[in-house]
């Protein structure tokens, strides 16, 4: 499937292949069901997450004190409304870039931008995630091994899977939130959809 076909599935349907978590290990993670158990153990991060954690958080605190992330000029809009797991917490509001969608990282360009619903219909920054096609990477990035970020490897989501996609790439950064789980792992149990109510705006 030509790869500017492949973004407007991907688009519907990446956040659907989120409903899995795992911790990054040595080498990139393969995913396609949902794990039954999330440790609640709280993990500290190494220097290098940390300087990953710092680069988001200096890519998108501009977020945080504007009236909309789909503020002219951004080109981020979201999609798949509040995203919820039951007893593994939330993702939140995934507002997407479609045109970051290729074959590059760029951590200052998150692909996605995380926020979590709070009170009075507004919303608040919960950090990034950033997403690639495996064919594109490899396309782009030819024998260099599955993308990362500070040493920072992203999950793999291989072929074939429930959702008739390309193999991707994926990796959450939990810059402005704090997850018990991890800082990298997908779900957050401290992120709730409760509040989610549309249309909404930026705290």
């Amino acid at each position: 499937m030509p790869f500017r076909q492949l973004i407007k599935p991907l688009a519907l349907s990446c956040l659907a292949a989120f409903m899995v978590s795992a911790p990054a290990t040595s080498r990139a993670q393969g995913h396609d069901d949902h794990v039954g158990s999330v440790t609640s153990q709280h993990r500290t991060p190494t220097r290098e997450q940390n300087a990953l954690v710092t680069e988001v958080r200096e890519a998108t605190g501009r977020f945080k004190n504007v009236s909309s992330v789909e503020g002219p000029g951004e080109g981020y809009a979201l999609l798949f409304g509040c995203v919820s797991g039951g007893d593994f917490g939330a993702m939140g509001l995934h507002y997407v870039n479609l045109g970051l969608v290729d074959g590059n990282i760029d951590v200052n360009h998150p692909e996605i931008i995380l926020f979590e619903p709070v009170a009075n219909g507004r919303i608040r920054i919960t950090g990034a995630d950033f997403l690639v096609p495996v064919a594109a990477w490899d396309a782009s990035h030819p024998g260099e091994g599955p993308p990362q970020l500070e040493g920072q490897l992203f999950h793999l989501f291989d072929s074939p899977n429930r959702f008739g996609l390309d193999p991707f790439y994926t990796l959450h950064v939990w810059a402005w939130k704090d997850n018990p789980n991890g800082t990298f792992t997908n779900w957050n149990p401290d992120v709730s959809c409760d509040a989610f109510n549309q249309p909404q705006s930026s705290n």
